[in-house]
């Protein structure tokens, strides 16, 4: 059997698609996978959530953790990020994702060099900037800290913030604490009895469900479970509102980093391990923005039937 492998994304792209075929480029940040589509040409995905949450099953489609669409640009922005999670409901934004975005757009556009964008998305406006190692660092804004607009229900403990409140889970109190980085995160570095976390030891499959639909969130959340190294180095695994453990989220990181400097824990600009690798994160003080330096690659082109 021949198989011809186009030169871009932009000439496999360009193929001629049938009603029930969709064109897709895979990639991925850090184990982070991700399918996606040139939507360019209409602000209405190519795909339904339910078509989509078929797409992502790693057993009967392609298998990923959300499909990505680039879609045109609105209010300003280069473009439009949406993107559906394997089980087909539509997070606000998603940082391996953006980091994919960016490279994607890359191929699309053939750039060669640095280059940034403006990306419009459910968490607002995000920039990311292409950099000459191939990395891509992402302008992450402002964390939200206000508890309603996390959200989650539990009150605030400092300054209008969810700082090391007690949360109840299977009987167990656990400390967290509350960010949003456009989406809800809930970190936590461990239960009250137990101050030194091991995150490798965890089950998550077991108790990342019951922090996600735990009724202090009411649209539910991310949860982060994180070791601390040194003040400047943190080790995390994470489970994802609608897709569960993945081996990297970025606004996850992001959050676990301005939740470890509000605990006093660690310093502004910290190396995060996540099962898929390391992230670079800085919570500047200058201008109270996030940043995420991490790197994202295109793993094959393909064509499924939807």
């Amino acid at each position: 059997m021949a198989v011809s492998t186009p030169r871009s994304a932009a000439a496999f792209l360009e193929r001629r698609e049938s009603e029930h075929a969709l064109h897709f480029v895979k990639y991925q940040g850090l184990g982070n996978d991700f399918i996606m589509v040139d939507n360019r040409d209409s602000a209405v995905p190519k795909v339904t959530p339910e078509e989509a949450a078929k797409l992502c099953d790693r057993n009967f489609g392609v298998g990923a953790d959300g499909v990505i669409f680039v879609m045109p640009g609105v209010n300003g922005a280069d473009y439009t990020m949406r993107i559906f999670n394997s089980d087909g409901s539509e997070p606000e934004m998603c940082g391996n994702g953006v980091r994919c975005f960016a490279r994607f757009i890359a191929e699309l556009e053939n750039l060669q060099g640095t280059h940034s964008f403006k990306i419009h998305t459910g968490a607002g406006l995000i920039i990311p900037e292409i950099q000459n190692d191939g990395k891509v660092k992402v302008d992450m804004g402002q964390p939200i800290l206000s508890g309603p607009n996390v959200p989650t229900k539990l009150p605030s403990t400092k300054n209008k913030a969810v700082v090391q409140a007690d949360l109840v889970v299977d009987g167990s109190i656990w400390q967290v604490t509350c960010v949003s980085m456009g989406n809800p995160h809930c970190v936590t570095f461990g239960t009250k009895d137990l101050k030194d976390l091991h995150v490798d030891d965890l089950k998550l499959s077991d108790i990342g469900p019951n922090f996600e639909h735990h009724e202090m969130f009411p649209a539910r959340t991310n949860t982060e479970f994180v070791q601390v190294l040194s003040r400047s180095h943190l080790k995390m695994r994470v489970w994802e509102r609608g897709a569960g453990e993945t081996l990297a989220c970025g606004t996850g990181a992001c959050a676990v980093v301005v939740a470890a400097v509000l605990e006093g824990r660690a310093e502004r600009k910290c190396v995060v391990d996540l099962p898929g690798g390391p992230l670079e994160i800085e919570w500047r003080e200058d201008d109270n923005h996030v940043y995420m330096t991490g790197p994202a690659e295109a793993v094959f082109y393909g064509s499924a039937i939807h």
